[in-house]
């Protein structure tokens, strides 16, 4: 009770309030109560809840006493025109609240009663009452009821009808212009002209562009609707503009008309004539008759009709005279057969008839006499047997002092490869094709052949390529038997070996050399780590004796992997007695499963 507004009577525990409470600030308390008896040391507490039930002492109350809102005369009824709100701190039905117009000025606004929603229940005209003004009253549901009825308390709001611009504007003047693309920044292209039969302000009319302007080379002035260049045109980057142009009057709200400008840009010979290449290589046989044509050059003049017209001819140059040029097409052809041995190289100057040249090399071509090369003439690898499949082992280049496809080598394998390698035609690349196995293949000897691309006695290499496959840790060691039975007599001195495992591992070196352990620790016998006898430490504790042993092998590999097998051991008196649990036993294998796997 952090403000004081309870007292307890420390006799008999009644609670009283000493203040006056208010369920809007905090509507549950929870006291703490001590009891103690007498002077004793030990006190009990309780707690009581106390919850403070709400009454109606909160009027509604609006936020504001005032508002405005305008409305056209053409609203149609049931329109929802305003939304009055009031706030109530009571709960519950004591804080819902209920809306009325308590004076009316004419029937034609009703309002929600739950919602507080204005609406219009008929058509308003601005000729016959231009203002209307509705007291709404807020009231709440509690019993009994408060309300803002009184006129300080209620809210004002004040309903104005405008009258309509109903006249759009309408645009007269033609959709369609031209201009030509040299005229200077400033020029007037066209005059958007447009009407509109409203008076004052709802008949005053703007102008404007929306769209097709986005490159700003039209300025329009607003009030007299003239239509300018902003910048330069060039036909020949747009020809022609599509101006959404729009004349909006002044009304509210604003009425308006749209028109699309069609603007054609029209050409003057403005442009050069450019190659479409500045630099044309080609080649030609030697020994040809004359006449053949070499190459076809092409230039462009971005104007339009006559002005776009070409014409082309050689400008003189060491060798030109073994040349023709057709002055309308662009062709080149010789005049003269040809001699690689003489002249190799010709560089030609073409020009048409305005002030553009380009430049044509012309290279004789020569015979293909140059075999490919390879760098050795043998290449030996080593791989390791755990390369994934697709993995690059050698890259081969032969390299051919032709041109052309005379030059241009491709690679292939002549040799069997027991699937295991293939070859890029083009990079030279040797990849794997399927996973290796040095148990299976320890090495691959195989050849490939380079051949050049020549269409006409093309010509090739052999290399010899050997492939040398090195060990990884990929093999278990296997034993040659499991389970082990050994029949020990139980007079068997001590020292003695009871019996021997056998393992192998098809890996190399390391990988492949096996040690032996117990994997239980065991008093009574022991193993050799490397030869596999068992043997016996301890004398027999009886002739009934038997047991059996988990032998584990291990490779030596930098990964070790390993096998277990079971060794059976009893004296000759048990062999009678040892029986399988089972008369058959059932297992499920996976394929593809490891060898030695248990």
């Amino acid at each position: 009770d952090p403000h004081g507004k309870f007292s307890i009577d420390p006799q008999f525990g009644i609670i009283r309030t000493k203040k006056q409470l208010d369920h809007e600030t905090q509507s549950a308390v929870v006291l703490t109560v001590q009891s103690q008896l007498g002077n004793s040391p030990v006190y009990s507490s309780t707690q009581v809840n106390i919850s403070v039930i709400d009454i109606n002492d909160n009027p509604p109350v609006f936020l504001t006493k005032s508002d405005k809102v305008t409305i056209s005369h053409t609203q149609p009824p049931g329109t929802a025109v305003y939304i009055a709100h009031a706030e109530d701190k009571d709960s519950g039905l004591n804080g819902a609240i209920k809306y009325s117009i308590a004076s009316k000025e004419s029937n034609a606004f009703s309002i929600d009663p739950s919602l507080g929603v204005v609406n219009l229940t008929r058509t308003v005209f601005a000729d016959k009452q231009q203002e209307y003004t509705l007291h709404i009253a807020a009231e709440d549901c509690g019993s009994p009821p408060l309300t803002s009825l009184l006129m300080l308390d209620s809210l004002a709001v004040k309903i104005i009808i405008l009258d309509v611009n109903d006249n759009s504007p309408s645009l007269t003047s033609s959709s369609l212009s031209y201009v030509m693309e040299d005229v200077e920044v400033g020029f007037l292209v066209h005059h958007i002209i447009a009407k509109d039969p409203d008076e004052g302000r709802n008949g005053q009319v703007t102008y404007h562009i929306l769209s097709g302007n986005e490159n700003k080379a039209f300025v329009l002035d607003k009030i007299t609707g003239l239509l300018t260049t902003a910048q330069h045109l060039d036909r020949e980057i747009q020809e022609c503009y599509s101006l959404t142009v729009m004349a909006l009057d002044d009304g509210s709200p604003a009425l308006s008309a749209t028109q699309v400008l069609t603007i054609t840009v029209l050409d003057v010979n403005d442009e050069i004539p450019i190659f479409t290449k500045q630099l044309y290589e080609t080649a030609v046989r030697e020994n040809q008759d004359p006449g053949e044509l070499v190459v076809k050059v092409e230039a462009v003049d971005r104007d339009a009709g006559l002005n776009s017209l070409l014409w082309y001819k050689i400008l003189p140059g060491v060798g030109y005279e073994k040349f023709k040029m057709n002055s309308s097409s662009g062709e080149l052809i010789t005049t003269a057969s040809l001699d690689r041995e003489t002249q190799e190289v010709f560089s030609i100057k073409g020009s048409p008839s305005r002030s553009s040249t380009a430049q044509l090399y012309l290279t004789v071509l020569d015979e293909n006499d140059h075999s490919p090369l390879f760098a050795k003439t043998q290449y030996q690898i080593s791989v390791t047997e755990d390369l994934e499949e697709g993995s690059t082992i050698l890259d081969l280049y032969a390299s051919d002092e032709d041109d052309g496809l005379n030059g241009e080598v491709m690679y292939s394998l002549i040799d069997d490869t027991f699937g295991a390698f293939a070859i890029d035609s083009v990079t030279g690349s040797i990849v794997t094709t399927e996973a290796l196995d040095r148990e299976t293949k320890s090495q691959y000897t195989f050849r490939v052949v380079a051949s050049d691309c020549s269409t006409h006695l093309p010509r090739s290499t052999t290399v010899s390529i050997v492939v040398h496959i090195e060990d990884v840790n990929d093999n278990d060691p296997i034993f040659l038997q499991n389970p082990i039975r050994a029949f020990v007599p139980a007079e068997t001195p001590v020292n003695e070996v009871v019996a021997t495992v056998r393992a192998e591992d098809v890996d190399l070196g390391s990988n492949g050399a096996i040690v032996f352990n117990l994997m239980v620790a065991e008093t009574v016998f022991q193993i050799d780590v490397k030869t596999g006898d068992i043997i016996l430490r301890e004398p027999l504790a009886s002739k009934d004796f038997s047991t059996q042993l988990l032998v584990m092998a291990s490779d030596q590999g930098i990964s070790p992997r390993t096998a277990t097998a079971m060794v059976i051991i009893f004296t000759e008196e048990q062999e009678e007695e040892i029986s399988f649990s089972h008369s058959l036993y059932e297992a499920s294998v996976p394929e593809n499963s490891a060898a030695g796997g248990h």
